[in-house]
């Protein structure tokens, strides 16, 4: 599997030095007719979160591109193309840089790109690790810039490296800083979300890395996209995540587990994580989007085909 914490990596290694750090990823209905219902099929969406949506009030369905990091480079406006066809309305980014933008396409182009394909991007992923380490807000306004250029409702931070979060402090300073960050969002009508793996469930003593950030973050401020695969193998079931900390999980990353090999994603509805019982607390959890994340395919599937497949399942039978 290519993996992405040693993606993120090696990107953070050819960030040393640079002035303004670039940003990586993390590392989770038909087609709308024109732009404008996109637009507000999404505003439609957001609304409901202010009440706690439910799974069938969910209209746009999301995906994450990193799940195509092999072609998006490559081909940007071929693999947009694409996952327009396959069904999807909504997408949510990764590598933005601040020198090249969204794979070579500036936010500007990159939005006109969505909107030839009837596409929105409500939430972009952008590296905070520099941000984490000295504090300058500068890169963070580039990225809200950014967002709101491209039309976000949330810039969410996807993946910190361990130095950053090797301690109970540390997981602290990093909800202060995030709690700073979502400040200069909210100042620009955006929000900050932050995005989970399996790690931040390490346990400190009584409390956990995840414990602190939900604890230490400002809840009118701060949500969370909660990676359902990530919290299911940390041993963490999402329905009691929600019910703990019910409205704060805005947005989900919804990829499932191999049956073998638990440690591989695979197709929506094929793996061994229980969908349908996460989906009937969608309203508990606040949801009010969803992104579609897979991290590797099998040898023998298309990935084109793969995301259909896990596009149709949650469409068809989760959001039914």
């Amino acid at each position: 599997m290519n993996n992405r914490r040693s993606f993120l990596q090696k990107l953070g290694l050819l960030s040393v030095g640079v002035a303004v750090a670039p940003s990586l990823l993390t590392s989770c209905d038909s087609s709308n007719q024109n732009q404008g219902t996109a637009s507000s099929t999404a505003e439609s969406s957001s609304a409901n979160t202010s009440g706690g949506s439910s799974a069938a009030a969910i209209r746009d369905i999301g995906i994450q591109l990193y799940t195509l990091r092999d072609f998006l480079p490559k081909d940007p406006k071929g693999v947009i193309g694409k996952v327009a066809q396959a069904g999807y309305n909504d997408v949510e980014t990764y590598g933005y840089s601040t020198q090249t933008g969204y794979w070579n396409l500036e936010p500007k182009a990159f939005k006109q790109l969505l909107a030839d394909n009837k596409l929105v991007s409500t939430s972009g992923h952008y590296d905070f690790g520099q941000y984490m380490k000295d504090g300058n807000t500068d890169i963070v306004k580039r990225y809200i810039e950014a967002g709101n250029i491209v039309g976000h409702k949330y810039i969410t931070v996807p993946y910190l490296g361990e130095e950053l979060r090797n301690s109970a402090d540390a997981y602290k300073n990093i909800a202060e800083k995030v709690n700073k960050a979502a400040e200069l969002c909210k100042a620009s009508n955006l929000k900050l979300a932050y995005h989970n793996h399996d790690f931040e469930f390490k346990q400190y003593g009584n409390t956990t890395g995840y414990d602190i950030l939900l604890k230490e973050t400002d809840p009118a401020l701060v949500s969370f996209e909660a990676d359902l695969f990530w919290m299911e193998k940390a041993g963490r079931k999402p329905v009691d995540m929600f019910r703990q900390n019910p409205g704060r999980f805005v947005m989900w990353h919804v990829k499932d587990m191999d049956k073998n090999s638990p440690d591989l994603n695979t197709e929506v509805g094929t793996g061994s994580i229980d969908y349908k019982a996460i989906f009937a607390q969608a309203k508990t959890s606040g949801v009010d989007r969803i992104f579609v994340e897979q991290e590797n395919f099998a040898a023998s599937k298309d990935p084109y085909q793969s995301i259909k497949q896990s596009r149709d399942y949650v469409k068809n039978t989760l959001l039914a």
